[in-house]
């Protein structure tokens, strides 16, 4: 599309991506100039201007263009090529994958398993023979909220009982080799392990704003007006579906923050077994098993059973490890689809003029400070460092830091904090391990905590209380061995305790 179009509206992953100073994070299928803007590591889609990006160099460089032969991402104005299916499922069973393909012409799917693999950062699990493409039904609408659930099946991917379990991805790509496009899904497993990752597939779907397209595509967040123009929360969906693909390049925002995790746990060998946060919602995993759950990116939306679950499992004795800010935050509630299955609609009112008060948990009496030990506080506009403190503590052992330390860059995107005023959970010990001082958008002073305790059932309770930690284990660039070093000191104690 010409740049007067793209000049016409603001794509979704530029509202947002701007914000998160790490992006999606370097993925082995997605190395090329049609996917990275710069070397800050920002990715953005091959068709935003990136005159329109904030802090963009304003020198007169030429739009990047994939190197040839590679494809480009598809995007949601063309939907060259775009799917979706069931964001989790078994080993031994299926994944029915829902694609449309514009214009009809076969494509292939390859399967990729995230993990360290030698520093590659996945492993390529599968291939299909050619499928046929087609042109699904254009999404249904019903006020601001956006469905596919319609969309025919157009292959079902068998998963071996002799897989790996874990996130994976799966790259669609037509047969012209001229577009690509994601479906990120996760295998679980029935056996128990030391630790269970849990995806924030709530949190993903309130971003998506599917289809970008400057017409229809709705999120919590944004919505479009009849000018093609980005309207801001009041004129959001409250509630979106499950049933769509993500937009863009098919990739949530933020997955890049739970692939670092793995991709460093793996690395080290670390027994864990995988789910989504549906599952949790839904009942389908026992967190109790597990020695310690583990939350490794941006997961802001909750439902009273997921809350309610993870809750349980602390209190009889697994710990939980929080390495993003703004945990918890909203309250939501997940309905069956329009064709009955369960969990298929994310619900959350927020602010919207015509709509019930909001649903913060704080706000509902259940300040999330009393599950992980400090609070939302708000966004940094711009990455500082960390201060760390009570460096005598053994999470900081063998990091060689000492109090006042900075680590640069590790307070970024959102921040928590300690709230003297609301309540804290029961603990037999607690401890902040840094207090960093920052400015926020208006220049007020502002601060940033990492907090842990234990609770009277022995488990730990860890919030990093910044986007920055999850990047500094594995992404190139904003790694730092002293935060991976502190995690092994939680992680491990965490594997040991009985």
């Amino acid at each position: 599309m010409g740049a007067e179009q793209t000049r016409r509206w603001e794509s979704g992953a530029l509202a947002h991506g701007v914000t998160d100073p790490f992006g999606q994070g370097p993925l082995p299928w997605l190395r090329g100039a049609d996917q990275y803007f710069d070397d800050t590591g920002l990715m953005v889609p091959w068709y935003v201007d990136p005159a329109l990006l904030p802090g963009a160099r304003r020198a007169q460089e030429p739009q990047p263009r994939p190197v040839l032969g590679r494809p480009r991402t598809s995007d949601d104005v063309g939907g060259q090529i775009k799917g979706f299916a069931a964001g989790a499922t078994d080993l031994g069973g299926s994944l029915d994958l829902r694609v449309s393909v514009n214009p009809p012409q076969e494509f292939t799917v390859d399967v990729y398993r995230i993990g360290h693999y030698g520093g590659a950062g996945a492993r390529h699990v599968a291939a299909s023979p050619r499928v046929s493409g087609l042109v699904q039904p254009a999404p249904l609408v019903a006020g601001r909220t956006v469905s596919c659930h319609h969309w025919w099946m157009s292959w079902r991917l068998q998963i071996p009982s002799h897989w790996t379990p874990g996130a994976h991805v799966a790259v669609l790509t037509t047969a012209d080799n001229r577009h690509r496009s994601h479906i990120p899904f996760t295998v679980r497993a029935g056996r128990a392990a030391d630790l269970l990752l849990l995806l924030p597939d709530v949190t993903w779907q309130a971003y998506n704003l599917y289809p970008e397209d400057g017409r229809t595509g709705a999120s919590l967040y944004h919505a479009w007006s009849e000018k093609g123009e980005l309207l801001g929360e009041p004129e959001a969906a409250t509630t979106v579906s499950f049933d769509r693909p993500y937009a863009g390049a098919g990739l949530p925002l933020h997955i890049g923050h739970a692939y670092d995790f793995i991709r460093w746990a793996e690395r080290y060998g670390y027994d864990i077994a995988y789910a989504n946060a549906t599952d949790l919602h839904a009942g389908r995993i026992d967190p109790t098993r597990y020695r310690g759950l583990v939350f490794p990116g941006h997961d802001e939306y909750w439902s009273a059973p997921m809350r309610r679950a993870v809750e349980r499992a602390r209190d009889g004795g697994t710990s939980l490890v929080f390495l993003s800010a703004n945990t918890m935050y909203w309250q939501v509630q997940l309905h069956p689809g329009p064709d009955g299955q369960p969990d298929r609609l994310l619900t959350c009112t927020k602010r919207q003029a015509d709509a019930p008060p909001s649903v913060l948990w704080r706000e509902l009496g259940d300040p999330e400070q009393q599950v992980l030990g400090i609070q939302y506080s708000g966004r940094v506009p711009e990455p500082v460092p960390m201060i760390v403190h009570n460096t005598d503590h053994w999470l900081w052992e063998g990091t060689g830091l000492q109090d006042g330390d900075a680590l640069p860059g590790l307070v970024a995107g959102e921040s928590d904090r300690y709230y003297p005023r609301v309540p804290l959970p029961e603990s037999s010990e607690r401890v902040l391990l840094a207090h960093s001082p920052y400015r926020d958008a208006k220049g007020a002073a502002r601060h940033q905590e990492t907090s842990l305790y234990r609770a009277p059932s022995g488990a730990y309770v860890f919030a990093s209380g910044t986007f920055a930690w999850s990047p500094a284990l594995d992404r190139p660039g904003h790694m730092d061995e002293r935060i991976q070093r502190a995690t092994a000191n939680l992680l491990d104690r965490i594997c040991k305790v009985h």
